[in-house]
């Protein structure tokens, strides 16, 4: 089991950038592929993920060039580094961990959730 924690959102303008963290606990967080997703009043959606080894990544197209995500597994700690933002990126965010293979974009694939963190992009 792992337990999530999220951190790093708050209220920035248009076009600035923030970078969210994701402290896991467990010994297990290096063998788990890792998601992010997002909350908005119509639904949660899939931001990016990452493979259990960092070596590959995949992004919705939405934030594709403006958003990277990361990992160090040696510090049980996943990170989005949110740059160009826009008002439509204003949501909750929630990092999320895959027990499963192959690496996926859905949310239904991912076992474990934090409790998120509020991104804020004023226009």
């Amino acid at each position: 089991q792992v337990h999530l924690v999220e951190s790093g959102g708050g209220l920035v303008q248009a076009g600035d950038s923030l970078r969210l963290s994701c402290a896991a606990s467990g010994r297990t967080f290096s063998s788990y592929h890792m998601g992010w997703f997002r909350q908005t009043p119509k639904e949660r959606e899939f931001v990016a993920a990452i493979s259990w080894n960092g070596r590959s990544t995949n992004y919705a197209d939405s934030v594709k060039g403006r958003f990277t995500i990361s990992r160090d597994n040696a510090k049980n700690t996943l990170y989005l580094q949110m740059n160009s933002l826009k008002p439509e990126d204003t949501a909750v965010y929630y990092c999320a961990a895959d027990t499963g293979w192959p690496m996926a974009t859905t949310q239904g694939s991912y076992d474990y959730w934090g409790q998120g963190t509020q991104v804020t992009v004023s226009s």
